[in-house]
């Protein structure tokens, strides 16, 4: 219901307690996915649908016991296979080694989820080269690194699917983002240039643009918790914030049969968020000063 918070949000990275199907269980039945940032957030939360419907899922993290946290919590729940990687989407060498590992262990990778993310927020006049440059490679230079091993060594020769996780930042100017609008934006590039060049190997490549997310690390770190007391999320169209499931349904969908002819879009999950949200400094985080 609009305006109501969903039942769906779970404190902490834990599966949820109860599942309702929307989707055939053996949706992704035999499907094998390569998601980044797979140990915590919205990542976690994908892992864990492509796994209920039938899917063997390698989750990649530069934080070792996280990850392996994560798919021991995963392989609880669900009974499917979940293999932890410790990688660097900045560095290609760890990236292949990674892409290796999990063909080795799972199989040809049908399916890549690229959700690896850097962000905070920061006035462009106190931006640093270093700090705009660290973001870049994370989510810009990371999903090319990633996309690439994985096209090359997978997809080239018997197709496959690119579900890239940006945002609606580069969608219209945003205070103290510039660094994560920039890199977001050059990823929605990057998804219809690959969406076309690699569209005869049989690779459909789309974005996915969440939100305010609840339960997230981008949503503590980027206000969530004033915005929510000041009751910024009742005002947007459907009335809440949205949830990790949410974000996780659109990307179980854009990795399914159901979007077999759809490819090169970005496909915003934000419950209308970006037509209506202020964009006015005072109302993104009061407390802090230009």
């Amino acid at each position: 219901m609009a305006g109501s918070r969903s039942t769906n949000y779970v404190d902490s990275d834990d599966c949820l307690l109860e599942y309702s199907y929307l989707f055939s269980p053996d949706l992704l039945r035999g499907k094998v996915a390569f998601i980044t940032g797979g140990g915590s957030g919205i990542g976690f939360r994908i892992a864990e649908i492509f796994m209920r419907h039938g899917c063997n899922v390698a989750i990649g993290s530069r934080n070792t016991s996280r990850v392996e946290i994560a798919a021991k919590k995963l392989v609880q729940v669900t009974g499917g296979r979940c293999l932890s990687l410790c990688m660097d989407v900045r560095h290609v060498d760890e990236v292949s080694s990674a892409v290796e590992e999990t063909v080795a262990s799972l199989g040809l990778i049908d399916i890549l989820v690229n959700n690896a993310a850097g962000n905070f927020l920061c006035p462009a006049s106190s931006l640093s080269s270093k700090g705009f440059r660290t973001v870049m490679e994370i989510d810009t230079l990371g999903t090319f690194n990633t996309t690439k091993a994985v096209y090359e060594r997978c997809f080239k020769a018997r197709g496959g699917i690119v579900v890239n996780l940006t945002a609606t930042l580069g969608l219209r100017g945003q205070v103290m983002q510039v660094h994560a609008g920039c890199a977001k934006a050059a990823i929605d590039a990057m998804t219809r240039h690959l969406a076309v060049e690699w569209g005869p190997d049989a690779v459909r490549v789309n974005s996915l643009a969440p939100g305010p997310i609840e339960e997230t690390e981008g949503m503590r770190r980027l206000g969530g918790s004033w915005a929510r007391s000041a009751g910024l999320f009742q005002k947007l169209p459907l009335g809440r914030a949205g949830s990790k499931l949410d974000v996780a349904h659109a990307a179980l969908f854009l990795a399914s049969p159901a979007a077999d002819y759809i490819t090169g879009i970005t496909l915003l999950v934000d419950g209308g968020s970006w037509l209506t949200t202020p964009n006015a400094f005072p109302d993104i985080l009061p407390s802090a000063k230009l």
